[in-house]
């Protein structure tokens, strides 16, 4: 990629990551600070979880990012841990949607069990087993699932314009197959299509309620739908986000490195 590419690919990295480090962080002051007691709420812990999540994508990910575009010199497994970091920081997220989903299917289909089921500490597990689970899946090449093996693996389309073919870029360590059929397909697109199912099935439920309710239940419901219509968006602007990016990938892994341009990928990536 020529110069001018790379230097507007960075500034928007930059300008994208500051903007979730900022976003983020207003809502957890505003979870901390304008909800009492928000901490024992379990949505609220998820939504926490959610956003350190993101202001990690923004403070370490996205710089990672574009550290890991060919412009600096690491040796290869310096290389691998530092990809890794980025999945586990994505699949934080995608795991913590997917708590966020559960917990608000059961407190519209469980009230009266909702709060015997979904304890504190029962969220403060979930939240701990989401974010080790993150980093199981991240780090997953670690264990083998990578292109160290191949001798000289450095390569691919995203750094065949780098001046120094031996810099480190994700795609140079972090094997195709993976990313696709592992995180792609079982750790991103799974979560999202129950992600998906439950909220429709939320909505619906939400729907046929608000049909039949009293005016009392009503503004109760109301405040369900305006709820669980925020928590969809996030869901939906999630997947806007990444999911053009894995279809890229899915596209390098099958058609070849012909089939998406650098240009693309860069613009995919931001």
């Amino acid at each position: 990629m020529a110069d001018w590419g790379w230097i507007t690919y960075t500034v928007l990295e930059v300008l994208i990551a500051v903007a979730c480090c900022l976003g983020n962080v207003l809502v957890v002051c505003a979870v901390a600070v304008g909800i009492q007691d928000c901490l024992r709420e379990p949505t609220f812990c998820f939504l926490v979880s959610l956003a350190v999540a993101d202001f990690l994508v923004g403070a370490a990910a996205v710089p990672l990012a574009v550290l890991l575009d060919g412009w600096v010199s690491l040796t290869s497994h310096q290389c691998l841990i530092l990809s890794c970091v980025v999945l586990v920081l994505t699949e934080a997220s995608v795991l913590s949607l997917l708590a966020i989903a559960i917990d608000r299917y059961l407190r519209l289909h469980m009230p009266f069990r909702y709060k015997v089921i979904v304890t504190q500490r029962r969220t403060l597990l979930v939240v701990s087993v989401c974010w080790i689970l993150s980093c199981l899946l991240g780090f997953t090449p670690l264990f083998g699932w990578h292109n160290l093996s191949v001798v000289g693996y450095y390569s691919t389309n995203t750094s065949s314009t780098s001046p120094n073919s031996s810099q480190c870029t994700f795609l140079s360590v972090i094997s195709l197959p993976f990313m696709v059929y592992f995180n792609f397909l079982g750790c991103v697109m799974a979560p999202l299509l129950v992600m998906m199912f439950l909220y429709i099935i939320i909505f619906w439920s939400l729907y046929k309620r608000l049909k039949n309710s009293c005016p009392l239940a009503r503004a109760s419901l109301l405040r369900e739908k305006r709820l669980a219509c925020s928590l969809a968006l996030v869901l939906t602007l999630f997947g806007c986000c990444w999911i053009p990016l894995h279809l890229m990938n899915c596209l390098l892994l099958f058609q070849g490195p012909q089939a998406v341009t650098p240009g693309t990928l860069y613009t995919g990536r931001s």
